[in-house]
């Protein structure tokens, strides 16, 4: 015969679970991300350092820095069709750059970092 979780199992999941869920990242607005599928966006685009992105970096992904002094400038240069999917290291910088490019008129999926994109399944190169 199976065996019963204890109350106090239940009562511990049911208190992780919550806090393991915000410190999730990636899409703020809800939206799921898609498995790997760089055919759905207009652009992957990685927000890290030139640095960074060379060490590795999904493959196919444009590096924009959003650190950079040229971040507006690049950004206000790319197509406003087709949505965006954005990310970087541990998903800070992501949002960052996803509210700024969002402001600039454009449709982005910010899809957080390194791991989340790496669990949805997307390739990496360097």
């Amino acid at each position: 015969m199976p065996r019963r979780p204890t109350a106090s199992l239940v009562a511990a999941l049911a208190l992780a679970l919550p806090i393991g869920l915000a410190g999730c990242s990636g899409d703020q607005t809800g939206a799921p991300l898609p498995a790997a599928s760089s055919a759905a966006y207009a652009a992957i685009i990685d927000v890290r350092t030139p640095a960074e992105y060379a060490s590795g970096h999904v493959a196919g992904a444009r590096n924009i820095d959003v650190q950079s002094a040229a971040f507006a400038t690049e950004i206000a240069a790319l197509p406003e069709t087709g949505t965006y999917l954005v990310y970087c290291r541990s998903g800070n910088r992501s949002a960052q750059a996803s509210e700024t490019m969002r402001k600039a008129g454009l449709t982005v999926v910010d899809g957080g970092g390194l791991s989340d994109m790496s669990k949805l399944g997307y390739p990496f190169g360097a």
